[in-house]
């Protein structure tokens, strides 16, 4: 070979050697990317759930106390209407 060649064919090789530690490397950066997306959305879902948890027994009050006062309006709209007629 010629020198001129010999020269090139190691250029050649630097750039492969090079080009695939940038590839390793942007994988790498992928599969923890990946990861943390993982663990980011795991976490919102969970303190979703966690706060519904949490809220659950207010929510429920609430609920019954919205259905208390339902039913009384219900009842006093009925006595109203009994008395119109």
């Amino acid at each position: 070979m010629d020198p001129e060649s010999q020269k090139l064919l190691e250029r050649t090789s630097e750039l492969a050697e090079e080009n695939n530690k940038i590839l390793r490397s942007m994988r790498r950066s992928q599969r923890i990317s990946g990861i943390i997306r993982f663990v980011y959305w795991a976490f919102i879902i969970g303190s979703a759930i966690g706060a519904y948890y949490f809220i659950q027994p207010y929510l429920e009050q609430i609920m019954s106390i919205y259905g208390g006062a339902k039913s009384n309006l219900d009842s006093v709209n009925n006595i109203l209407e009994n008395f119109k007629q």
